[in-house]
């Protein structure tokens, strides 16, 4: 496998990807600064949009308050609403929380969470590293009170691998992996993880720098690239190293075609994906096959 530019084995790339997103994770959001010229979080919103989390939440919240209004009318039974979440997400590699708060602010889980019962709705997020989770829950506190994590269960944070999540099969109704998939040390395997967490007619979907479609744009990019980024990383967070990977990462990971053909390989249906910035980024998605 590679590390960047260079070849190593899969054990010397799992340690050193690790060590790279622990001395980033202070500084993620300036790094994906960095990476993108600041597109990054339009990508996100893009992103956000097209998962369509927003109007769901809507219509799970508008059924669950008809389904509790019969609940409680016909039993005493002091559980009654602590049932498990209607729609559930999972956030893959998204460890400081910057995707996945855009997930709860949609979903109106702040507000939500003002009631006593479990929320309808539940985000979780799960990284391979701890440095970034505890980042990520950091924020989370500080952005959302201990409401939305503590009572109503909406966000959650997990430590685990994308190449053999720690969830029982079926267990989610969206999945979403920004800027991580290429960080996996084996892509296939996760994909093939990610089909079986999801449920039947679950949406895969995952947001990723890409290959440029346009050769000006291409040169521009790459100049950018491999001659300021490393520069801006050594200035402002003294570790040129770690941003230079993840330039060399980029390059090195598949085209749109390639990964949609490997999401087809892992069991996915509907296989597609949309450029974006002339292919800077892609978001491609597939579905659970309901059999």
């Amino acid at each position: 496998t590679h590390f960047g530019f260079e070849s190593v084995s899969v054990e010397e790339k799992e340690g050193r990807v690790k060590q790279v997103f622990e001395n980033v994770a202070d500084n993620y959001d300036t790094m994906n600064d960095f990476m993108s010229a600041g597109l990054h979080r339009l990508w996100k919103d893009e992103l956000l949009d097209m998962t369509g989390v927003g109007p769901m939440a809507k219509a799970v919240r508008r059924r669950a308050s008809t389904s509790y209004a019969s609940d409680v009318a016909a039993s005493t039974d002091d559980g009654a609403g602590d049932e498990a979440p209607i729609l559930s997400i999972l956030d893959v590699a998204g460890g400081t929380g910057d995707v996945a708060f855009r997930f709860v602010d949609a979903a109106g889980c702040q507000e939500r969470a003002k009631s006593s019962r479990r929320d309808e709705v539940s985000v979780t997020v799960c990284d391979i590293n701890p440095e970034m989770l505890r980042v990520g829950e950091s924020r989370a506190r500080a952005r959302y009170g201990p409401g939305v994590m503590d009572d109503s269960r909406a966000l959650n944070f997990v430590e685990g691998n994308a190449q053999s999540l720690p969830f029982e099969d079926g267990s989610f109704d969206l999945y979403t992996i920004a800027f991580g998939l290429r960080n996996v040390t084996d892509v296939d395997m996760a994909l093939r993880d990610a089909l079986r967490v999801l449920k039947p007619g679950g949406r895969f979907m995952c947001l990723e720098f890409s290959h440029v479609t346009n050769a000006p744009l291409a040169q521009i990019y790459d100049a950018y690239s491999f001659n300021v980024i490393p520069k801006l990383g050594e200035v402002v967070a003294n570790d040129r190293e770690s941003y230079q990977y993840l330039v060399e990462s980029i390059r090195k990971f598949c085209t749109q075609d390639e990964l949609a053909s490997r999401i087809e390989s892992a069991g996915f249906e509907g296989v597609k994906y949309t450029n974006m910035t002339g292919g800077i980024v892609a978001v491609h998605e597939g579905w659970v096959p309901i059999t």
